[in-house]
């Protein structure tokens, strides 16, 4: 066994302790009440360090992104007076909360989806390649699947994750589900969403635990143990537990990670928690030493300077780290919206999502000017870890669509891809979200001239009071077709109905260069 695989299931045996003793504390305490209530003025301050603490990182990290080397950095290098760096770290976050406002409180892939074609520019790897399959009907999270083996894998989830951890504080199962809407649409099932579980939920239990190992242990508990972020993560940990520098683990991490690569979520987020684990809970030494692990520095810092932030509030944040940069906000990775007009403006719009999150997810944590009182926040965090292993089996190939009366569930079940000639079966199963009987149909639309289609048992069905059906599609690709075929599914349950696009890309493997 190796030095890895022994330190993740002594932090796991750490989460299942705490988990066994939280219950302990319901046998024994039943009748006493178990909602946490944050103070809201500290939560405010918590928020707003966590979004300067982003700021502060990134802007600390940038001038050095993507080096492979060792860096040196001890403070600024490239600081305009009154100005943080812009990064999309913090941008596609801002994004997300326009998204919430603007559907009151909701969090889908579907939605956030959307807000990528309208209002992300640029086209940076994982970005282009989850937009280009979102233009060709491609939806999440085989947006973020499909054709993108380089990096489904890399960093562009988990630096987005505060977001989530601050809308759902002290829930992590909460902040991770919402996390795993927000990364399967460019990552899918991958590395990179798992990365971005880990941070999400590790940043929310952050809001009412602080101490340090613990909240990696929660974090390693929320992913599979199988993982390379968890592999890497553990990596870094065991390293300090051996009494290796920080260098010594920054080469052990990048020896575990070495088939996976640089620019890649497992290796980036151990760099944040080497940071972390030397730093002696110095803000700046830490975010200092995550930088100079290299590679996605802007991120590394931003991440971990975010966590000091919810920790300990502007209290764990230096004058001097704070006062070069102000608290303003510019963007390079989203257009056509409003941007809050410094880090003040943010967090209150935050604030507000996070009470609105809160009670319309039923979580038993409230945000008021009552004192603060965590009550249970093992039980909180053991509860979160129990709910998030539903996620780690959700499949790449199948995408949701939720009505107000059904939902709709399409399984591609693999790429969405076959031969001229060739046959394809697709699954659409209707889930009864009311508690009436209702006539369940299913029809397609804009299907490609020679393409043929038959449906099983039929194209209607009588769908049960909560309960479900399924439909099974076969497609057959005349011979001749070639390139890309877009139709779509209605979907008709009582008086709702649903068209939800699909794709398919028809091709010969011998004309492609494929065995």
């Amino acid at each position: 066994m190796s030095g890895t695989q022994k330190i993740i299931p002594v932090f796991r045996n750490i989460a299942m302790i705490l988990s066994v003793l939280s219950l302990t504390i319901l046998f024994c305490h039943e009748k006493q009440p178990v909602r946490t209530n944050l103070n809201e003025a500290e939560f405010r301050d918590k928020v707003y360090a966590c979004w300067l603490g982003k700021n502060i990182g990134g802007t600390l990290g940038m001038p050095f992104e993507g080096r492979r080397e060792p860096n040196d950095v001890t403070f600024y290098t490239n600081v305009r007076t009154g100005e943080p760096a812009a990064n999309d770290d913090l941008d596609l976050q801002i994004l997300w909360l326009k998204a919430m406002q603007d559907h009151g409180g909701k969090v889908e892939a579907r939605i956030l989806a959307d807000y990528w074609l309208r209002h992300v520019p640029v086209d940076w790897n994982e970005y282009g390649v989850c937009k280009t399959n979102l233009k060709r009907g491609i939806l999440p999270p085989l947006s973020g699947e499909f054709n993108n083996a380089q990096w489904k894998n890399s960093n562009g989830a988990w630096i987005r994750s505060e977001i989530w951890a601050c809308l759902a504080p002290g829930s992590p199962g909460l902040a991770a589900r919402m996390a795993r809407e927000d990364a399967c649409v460019d990552h899918g099932s991958a590395e990179g969403t798992y990365a971005e579980i880990f941070t999400a939920s590790l940043e929310s239990a952050a809001f009412v635990e602080h101490d340090r190992d613990k909240l990696i242990a929660y974090g390693l508990s929320m992913i599979p143990e199988d993982c390379r972020v968890a592999k890497a993560v553990g990596r870094a940990v065991l390293s300090k537990q051996e009494g290796r520098d920080w260098k010594g683990a920054r080469e052990d991490v990048i020896r575990e990670t070495d088939d996976t690569g640089w620019f890649q979520a497992p290796r980036n987020v151990a760099f944040t928690i080497i940071g972390w684990l030397f730093g002696d809970n110095d803000f700046g030494k830490s975010i200092c030493i995550a930088i100079n692990c290299g590679d996605d520095t802007d991120c590394t810092g931003a991440t971990l300077g975010s966590i000091f932030g919810i920790i300990g509030g502007m209290k764990a944040i230096p004058d001097r780290w704070r006062e070069p940069i102000g608290d303003g906000i510019r963007t390079v990775a989203i257009a056509g919206i409003p941007v809050p007009a410094d880090l003040r403006e943010l967090t209150d719009s935050t604030v507000a999502m996070s009470k609105r999150v809160l009670r319309m997810n039923g979580m038993p944590v409230t945000i008021s000017e009552a004192p603060t009182a965590i009550r249970n926040a093992d039980r909180l965090m053991s509860a979160g870890a129990k709910s998030v292993r539903s996620l780690w089996n959700l499949s790449p190939y199948q995408i949701d669509w939720t009505e107000p009366g059904f939902k709709v569930t399409l399984d591609y079940a693999g790429d969405p891809v076959l031969k001229p000639g060739g046959r394809r079966k697709l699954l659409v199963s209707v889930l009864n979200l009311s508690d009436q009987k209702k006539d369940a149909e299913i029809r397609l639309a804009d299907l490609t001239s020679g393409w043929s289609h038959h449906v099983q048992p039929s194209e209607f069905q009588t769908l049960p009071k909560a309960g479900a059906v399924q439909f099974e599609i076969g497609l057959t690709a005349p011979v001749t077709a070639t390139g890309e075929m877009s139709m779509s599914i209605t979907v008709s349950a009582g008086q709702d109905s649903a068209a939800i696009p699909v794709f398919l890309e028809c091709y010969d493997p011998k004309k492609n260069g494929m065995n």
